[in-house]
């Protein structure tokens, strides 16, 4: 393959990514991802058997960049404080989330191959966040009866549900309130758990 035609493919699948995230799969058209990509006639072809097989690129290149920042929460150190940091990570709650916005799509959500997906990475998400929050309970940052694969679904929720909230307001603040909040609660279990200790 020559550097011109790696070129060209990583531009069809950049351009499929941005319009998966502004429009959804089911109103991108190929014609639109070419003019997107900036390629001739036939390039999705010559790379791709078709919308679809760039879509399922696409689509893995998004959940890549969605879940990044995960090296966060595999450093040593206070567990809580990890998943503060990891929370606090920049999320741009009107442009919404890439993999979650996907969801409301219905040939993606009648698609096995890309909701199987999707599927995948928010799994992938809640067993690292059961992990970490698992890790915070056996240290004694979180109390005992904190059922840690709960609150990483509940966290996720959370996230997903200030993405939501941000694109209906067409404003950043209630994502920020949206982390800010899932942060209190678990700052808030964490002290509680601090102060029955110590009595």
């Amino acid at each position: 393959m020559t550097s011109s035609s790696i070129s060209s493919r990583n531009r069809l699948v950049m351009a499929m990514s941005r319009l998966l995230w502004e429009r959804g799969y089911a109103d991108t058209s190929p014609h639109e991802v070419l003019h997107a990509a900036g390629v001739g006639q036939g390039s999705m072809y010559h790379f791709f058997a078709g919308k679809h097989d760039l879509a399922l690129e696409a689509l893995r290149h998004n959940v890549a960049q969605s879940f990044g920042g995960r090296e966060i929460l595999e450093e040593s150190g206070s567990p809580l404080d990890r998943i503060e940091r990891y929370l606090r990570v920049p999320r741009a709650g009107t442009r919404g989330c890439r993999i979650g916005r996907m969801t409301q799509d219905p040939q993606v959500f009648d698609d096995p191959e890309m909701i199987a997906l999707i599927a995948e990475a928010f799994q992938r998400q809640l067993t690292l966040w059961t992990g970490v929050l698992q890790e915070a309970v056996d240290v004694g940052e979180l109390p005992a009866t904190v059922n840690a694969e709960d609150l990483a679904r509940t966290m996720v929720a959370v996230i997903q549900g200030g993405y939501v909230l941000a694109r209906a307001n067409h404003a950043q603040l209630p994502m920020d309130q949206a982390v800010n909040g899932i942060i209190g609660v678990l700052h808030a279990l964490s002290a509680e758990h601090g102060a029955n200790a110590s009595t």
